[in-house]
């Protein structure tokens, strides 16, 4: 069977699907392609992420329709605290200082996902699931797929292919698109507790020696835990109790919000900084997680993943309706280097948090609390970082 679109996007994770949302009132003829079927999606451990939204990142969800639909069910961050366990710098962040009405907002991968999927389906395009891919052959016109479903094998052609098909992106491994992988050896844990105190919808950062540890708002007295540790000391905390797991959280975080205690399983995720080679190939383009992957210490994936999707789409349209080739090599190229100077700024900085606050050797300890201090005592400082905790430098 051979059917015809402009554009098949790989992936109905957040990524695949924003972009397709997006696009859904240009002529162009889109089809999604997904491996696994959406109840076994909607059920993986990995939407039980806390995800912590730039306002920028909102105000570009609320653009494309997406906000107003799903925004009940996050919590505004108002407040962000970060504090350097076992030393005394720290700065904090106000959404009342910057005039606005929160820095950011931590919602569920889950809830996110599952919205913009009804959207999508509700929109009317049309998504090839339960189906892999399993071949790309791409001519001068055109891109073919060779996809696999239960039922049958079956080609399928467009003009441009998008892989937004995440970290194990099979777009990205038939293409033999080589990555740039960092290894931190420490692996994020996960879980969500209840406090004693009410959080006031304060987004901490709290540096330790084995990395650092977010504990974000949701609900008035529940926080999202993301603690970032050497694969060793996780893997102990994930074989012990979940009251020796608890007392280490506790000894780490302090009594800032009182006792605090496990309300959801513990999930542990290994951590590095992957980075595709390359974004484009023959017709094809790779985005979000396909193309990089972060550390979560500064809570930027998803933020630079969208902005990935809302320049690409807002490309694509343009080109359409300039009758511009969407597969074109000059077309493709063009979107790749705007891409690179925030691919670039987001990674280094990612990267240098991590490196710079992981690192308990006395001089590096003593400079960076020095910093923290200074900044809190600097308001065009803080503006400034809370102006990129918002997304809004680029």
């Amino acid at each position: 069977m051979q059917t015809e679109h402009d554009l098949i996007i790989a992936g109905a994770g957040l990524a695949g699907l924003c972009l397709a949302f997006a696009l859904k009132d240009t002529p162009l003829k889109i089809a999604l392609v997904e491996a696994t079927p959406r109840l076994e999606l909607q059920q993986s451990p990995a939407g039980d992420r806390a995800l912590a939204l730039a306002a920028g990142t909102v105000a570009e969800l609320t653009t494309l329709g997406i906000w107003q639909g799903i925004s009940h069910k996050a919590t505004p961050i108002r407040h962000i605290h970060i504090s350097d366990r076992g030393h005394f710098g720290k700065t904090r962040l106000s959404a009342e200082q910057e005039q606005v009405a929160a820095l950011g907002y931590v919602i569920t991968a889950r809830d996110l996902e599952t919205h913009v999927s009804d959207l999508v389906t509700q929109a009317g395009i049309p998504c090839y699931c339960p189906t892999r891919l399993v071949g790309i052959m791409a001519d001068p016109n055109d891109i073919h797929l060779s996809l696999k479903s239960d039922k049958a094998s079956f080609t399928i052609a467009a003009k441009l292919l998008i892989g937004a098909d995440g970290g194990n992106s099979s777009v990205r491994q038939l293409l033999d698109i080589p990555q740039q992988i960092t290894d931190y050896q420490q692996t994020a844990l996960v879980t969500t507790v209840s406090t004693r105190l009410p959080h006031q919808n304060t987004a901490y950062e709290r540096f330790t020696a084995s990395g650092p540890l977010a504990l974000l708002p949701i609900d008035k007295k529940q926080c999202a835990v993301v603690w970032t540790r050497t694969r060793e000391e996780a893997d102990a905390l994930m074989l012990g109790s979940e009251a020796d797991f608890l007392a280490e959280l506790q000894l780490n975080f302090g009594y800032r919000l009182g006792e605090l205690s496990l309300i959801s399983p513990r999930r542990a995720f290994p951590l590095a900084l992957i980075r595709a080679q390359r974004m484009i190939a023959t017709r094809t383009v790779i985005i979000g997680n396909a193309a990089h992957q972060l550390h979560p210490v500064a809570g930027q994936g998803f933020n630079l993943g969208l902005r990935d999707v809302i320049q690409l789409a807002q490309r694509l349209s343009d080109a359409r309706h300039q009758g511009i080739d969407i597969g074109d090599a000059h077309f493709l190229t063009s979107y790749a280097k705007a891409r690179q100077a925030d691919h670039q700024r987001i990674i280094g900085f990612t990267d240098s948090v991590v490196k710079i606050f992981s690192n308990d050797w006395l001089p590096v300890a003593a400079t960076r609390n020095i910093g923290l201090t200074l900044l809190d005592h600097l308001p065009w400082a803080k503006s400034k970082l809370a102006q990129q905790a918002m997304g809004f430098i680029r």
